[in-house]
């Protein structure tokens, strides 16, 4: 078989592997109380800085590039901050085919066009490939017309945070367990989790600018970059470290605005260790689709199509989706965004 050929295969199984996990990564976190998920976003990124330690001896400890620290890891921890409001106000679900939809596009937008200094990308298709993007913006669409139902959070033993406010106040909240995201109407908790979820998918996509940048960058001789690795995953190291920074960052500032009495959560601490390490594996594998496929082909077949499988857990599992015509628009947008991501996929080939 061909390197080309090769590529491909490596691709398109490391992009089901990705879509499988990726399908699984924040599902553990349902059962279970985040807060506000400060601390939650802690614990992910320490479990994310890990796996990908281990990924960087695997591979003899290739050139630490701080740009891809600074840039994509800070961009996706502050994208990843929003992950439990959306949960909590429009549900897993339908969050994942919001942001799913948008990080596709952007991806394939800054990919396909040369944004932020990168290399426009060519594929054998245009005409399939502008086809597949369009049909995610008509995914997007159809899906801010499926209606989620959130049980509100209630107090309960179990929603009791590890560090309280030790002072006696008469006027404490009733329910100290509760965030912000627990005090918003249903109107407003649509608008926020909706302008959250777009928000998170449009970050979450602008991650892999330092890496691509750094690529198109190495093969000019007069960039500061000449001779850097063409190798996605050799960045995956730098990627965790910044995410791992942003987020001690982030909790050391919630802990300060909190007057070092954050809300911590013991439960969440064991599934929001898996999830991390679920969502470093999904992004070795999605590094190995960047390198085999092209980011143009990768972000629409990785992100879209996860949507519909968690969107089905929130119908059977948690119960988010109820109601004939709900499952009939997420039904009808997963068929979309099924056939756009195998337009952009078989764009390349």
């Amino acid at each position: 078989m061909s390197n080309n050929g090769t590529d491909l295969t490596h691709g398109f199984i490391s992009s089901s592997v990705a879509i499988l996990l990726f399908v699984s990564n924040y599902v553990p976190l349902k059962k279970y109380d985040t807060g506000d998920g400060m601390f939650l976003q802690w614990v992910l990124c320490a479990a994310i800085w890990l796996v990908a330690l281990v990924a960087n001896l695997i591979l003899h400890c290739p050139n630490f590039w701080p740009f891809a620290m600074v840039g994509g890891g800070c961009i996706w921890a502050t994208g990843n901050i929003a992950v439990v409001p959306v949960m909590k106000t429009i549900g897993l679900g339908l969050g994942l085919l919001i942001w799913g939809s948008f990080n596709a596009l952007t991806g394939w937008t800054s990919s396909r066009f040369g944004w932020f200094g990168m290399d426009a990308e060519e594929v054998a298709k245009p005409l399939l490939n502008y086809l597949g993007a369009g049909l995610s913006i008509v995914s997007t669409f159809i899906c801010s017309f499926i209606k989620s139902e959130i049980p509100k959070n209630t107090c309960s033993m179990d929603t009791t945070p590890l560090m309280t406010e030790h002072v006696t106040n008469k006027t404490q909240d009733p329910c100290p367990g509760s965030s912000w995201v627990d005090k918003l109407s249903p109107v407003q908790s649509r608008m926020v989790g909706c302008s959250l979820a777009v928000i998170a998918g449009i970050l979450y996509r602008s991650t892999f600018v330092p890496i691509i940048y750094f690529k198109d960058h190495s093969k000019r001789n007069d960039s500061i970059y000449a001779g850097a690795s063409q190798y996605d995953l050799d960045y995956v190291f730098a990627h965790a470290s910044g995410i791992f920074l942003t987020s001690t960052i982030y909790f050391l500032a919630y802990c300060i605005a909190m007057k070092n009495n954050p809300k911590l959560y013991p439960e969440a601490v064991l599934p929001g260790f898996l999830s991390g390490i679920l969502w470093a594996t999904v992004t070795c594998c999605w590094f190995i689709v960047n390198h085999s496929l092209s980011a143009a082909v990768s972000f629409p077949t990785v992100t879209a199509g996860p949507g519909f499988i968690v969107a089905m857990w929130g119908v059977f599992m948690f119960k988010e989706i109820q109601g004939q015509q709900n499952y009939l628009l997420m039904i009808f947008a997963f068929l979309i965004i099924l056939t756009g991501a195998l337009c952009t996929a078989f764009s390349k080939i």
